[in-house]
């Protein structure tokens, strides 16, 4: 891994509240708010430069850069919302590039696990715990928040773990 356990366990305190807040604001009203992203953005400046060596702050930043250019374009183009697009260039700062294929394959994961958990509570009493939850309600319109926080939250915890 090329993010430090210590780096990850740091970063692990913004990412679960940020993430948390991010998968329940997309599942109950399929909005990523400024807040979420703002913050996840912040705290890596805040906490990186006090976890990571200046140059891989740099590159986090850089990393921030080329992702918000890369979901502007895809936005503009229609082939991911704006929410979610803020949502990967805040987290972006917190992957390493070495971690990338550790990050692909937690993606696939959350990906899969998010749709089916929320296809399959939506087709039972689970739903009637939250009835007025527009994910609900949104055809083929999937809430992104909720697997692309859950695989920021996983690789932070894989990494502080076995790091």
């Amino acid at each position: 891994m090329e993010l430090t356990a210590q780096a990850a366990g740091w970063f692990l305190l913004a990412a679960v509240p940020f993430g948390a807040f991010t998968i329940y604001s997309d599942l109950s009203r399929m909005k990523i708010p400024n807040l979420a992203t703002d913050g996840l953005a912040v705290a890596f400046l805040i906490i990186g430069f006090f976890v990571l060596p200046f140059q891989m702050v740099l590159w986090g930043i850089a990393g921030f850069v080329i992702a918000t250019i890369a979901v502007i374009l895809l936005n503009a183009l229609g082939l991911l919302a704006g929410g979610d697009g803020k949502f990967i260039a805040a987290a972006t700062p917190y992957v390493m590039f070495g971690d990338l294929r550790l990050l692909i394959a937690l993606l696939a994961a959350c990906l899969l696990g998010a749709v089916v958990t929320h296809r399959v509570a939506k087709l039972t009493p689970l739903r009637n715990l939250v009835p007025h939850w527009a994910s609900w309600e949104q055809g083929k319109r999937f809430p992104m928040g909720f697997p692309l926080a859950m695989t920021l939250i996983l690789y932070l915890l894989i990494v502080a773990r076995l790091g």
